[in-house]
């Protein structure tokens, strides 16, 4: 087994926990919050990021500072479901801008989007104008948001069988 494939222990889901709440933590900090030194920190860390297992860094926005509070969640229905006019919605939601979030959906929906805008005027219109124009769409269904309870970053993994014992 190489560093490459080792799988994630206890202290890479330390340092995974600390970065997701603490993403500018400096190596010195972070080490001493997991328990190690300095240069076996850094070396967990590179591997966690040549790996893919931390994709990137990034910054956090207010919502409400950017008068950008109003979210919805938008389940859509497709006319078409064969890969070609998948791809067509993939590639062409990824162009609004508003839209935080898209999943396919196994269910009675193909696809729920998050959306985020100033108000539902705003909504009003990206729902109009830009999702309603997608490829192959044949309808929508809203469901607005009153308060997000918990939404960026992600809870702490839970520990691995290998990790309690």
């Amino acid at each position: 087994m190489t560093e490459q494939t080792a799988p994630i222990d206890g202290f890479d889901r330390k340092i995974l926990d600390v970065l997701a709440v603490e993403g500018r933590i400096s190596v010195t900090e972070l080490a001493r919050r997991i328990g190690l030194s300095k240069s076996p920190t850094q070396a967990r860390l590179k591997r966690l990021e040549d790996r893919g297992v931390i994709r990137g860094y990034r910054a956090l926005y207010d919502p409400i500072r950017l008068d950008r509070d109003h979210v919805a969640f938008v389940e859509v229905k497709l006319t078409d479901t064969r890969e070609a006019a998948l791809a067509a919605f993939n590639a062409a939601v990824m162009k609004i801008v508003e839209i935080e979030q898209c999943h396919l959906i196994a269910g009675d929906f193909d696809y729920l989007l998050k959306v985020r805008t100033a108000g539902m005027t705003g909504y009003r219109a990206v729902l109009a104008e830009k999702i309603s124009t997608l490829p192959h769409v044949a309808n929508t269904s809203t469901y607005v948001a009153m308060q997000a309870v918990k939404e960026e970053g992600l809870a702490p993994m839970a520990p691995s069988a290998a990790d309690v014992i």
